[in-house]
């Protein structure tokens, strides 16, 4: 799933006294910042935290981003994604008002499977959030937006939700954790966690926690490229699992993993990032998200413009662009055709440990083709850069 805007290193609320040992109920720090129920075992581990969509989170651990990032991609980590929403869509009728309300065709999936999927607006197209749906069942989907965007999907929903449907902010009743990696099965297996499940389903697992039983969501999706789960739990039992998960780990290479490695990982896939590469300016036909629509439904929200759009041709498209030197892209980074004619700017850009380069995504005029070279502004430097068609590395997702 897609997050909300890189994360800011500026701010530090690690120094900050106010904080939930026993891991309750999500407080505030002194910046105003939500905690995840998890944030003193951050700082215990030394974490560098950051704001991220309205949260505190661990931006990376004293191995920092590299070593991080190459534990996923060789063998597993654990990331604290507790900051993404969580909000339940219940009652009566509720799976056909997601599937007419949200882009993607919830009736390609049964219960027990997962679906990327975009909230729209109704005028425009451009996408309010990108996000995962869970169908639990026909009265009830779980969905996952990115966590500055939480309150705005809630809204939407609920002022459209018909009589009997309840839309309901879970945001901070829950935490989720992302086990990524070649390792992933063996880490929950250790656990007594399900494994082996199809890529984007889930099961609903028993797990003892503090002398009590909850259960917990573990669904094979992620963030990252590598094979991988994500489990949602509710927050009593986040200290249990994060300690067992950390222990059981030891042997298998785990790292824990801030969200600087999740931001690399992410771009080496191509997935977009929601405030950066996809917005309310952008639609799925720019971004490349067409597959996230079902076209063929009788409604959901944008469908008319979209529609429209995907016949006359998108102005701009997401591209890819691997430097072919040194120069590494960042957002803002002008790029151009020749040094006198703009076509954009890059809305994603890092170092790629994988390929050991430059990477970055870009809005560029539909006319740009996928091999063509251009020019990135780095730091006054005109870089050559060739447009490519994402994903820069192979994904293992369904491995």
């Amino acid at each position: 799933m897609a997050e909300d805007r890189a994360p800011d290193p500026s701010r530090d609320p690690a120094r900050d006294p106010v904080g939930d040992p026993a891991g309750g109920a999500t407080p505030l720090d002194a910046q105003g910042l939500v905690r995840s129920p998890l944030h003193e075992r951050h700082v215990a581990l030394g974490a560098k935290l950051a704001e991220f969509g309205g949260w505190s989170m661990p931006l990376e651990y004293p191995s920092g981003v590299v070593k991080e990032h190459t534990a996923v991609r060789d063998a597993v980590g654990l990331f604290d994604v507790s900051h993404l929403g969580k909000a339940s869509v219940t009652g009566p009728g509720a799976a056909d008002f997601v599937d007419a309300t949200l882009s993607n065709d919830l009736r390609r999936i049964g219960p027990g499977q997962a679906q990327y999927t975009l909230c729209c607006d109704e005028e425009t197209g451009g996408i309010v959030d990108d996000l995962i749906a869970y169908l639990h069942d026909e009265e009830h989907v779980l969905l996952v937006p990115n966590a500055a965007n939480t309150a705005e999907v809630v809204r939407r929903l609920t002022a459209a939700a018909p009589a009997g449907v309840s839309v309901t902010d879970e945001h901070r009743d829950h935490v989720v954790l992302a086990v990524q990696g070649p390792r992933s099965d063996d880490l929950l297996a250790a656990v007594g966690l399900p494994v082996g499940h199809d890529y984007m389903s889930f099961a609903v697992a028993p797990y003892a926690a503090q002398g009590l039983t909850h259960d917990v969501v573990v669904c094979r999706t992620g963030y990252t490229g590598e094979r991988g789960y994500e489990l949602v739990a509710p927050v009593a039992a986040a200290l249990g699992l994060w300690d067992a998960l950390v222990a059981a780990g030891e042997p298998l290479g785990l790292l824990a993993c801030g969200l600087g490695a999740r931001d690399t990982l992410r771009t080496e896939m191509g997935y977009p990032l929601h405030g950066q590469d996809i917005s309310l300016d952008v639609t799925p036909n720019q971004a490349r998200l067409g597959w996230a629509v079902g076209w063929g439904k009788d409604a959901f929200w944008g469908k008319e413009v979209l529609t429209a759009e995907r016949a006359a041709g998108p102005r701009r498209r997401l591209q890819g662009l691997v430097a072919t030197g040194r120069g590494i892209p960042r957002p803002h980074m002008t790029v151009s055709l020749t040094p006198d004619v703009l076509l954009g700017e890059i809305t994603s850009g890092t170092f790629s440990p994988t390929l050991r380069k430059g990477i970055g995504l870009a809005l560029l005029p539909s006319f740009v083709a996928d091999d063509a070279e251009v020019g990135v502004d780095v730091r006054g430097r005109r870089e050559v850069f060739q447009v490519v068609r994402p994903p820069f590395v192979a994904p293992s997702v369904r491995t």
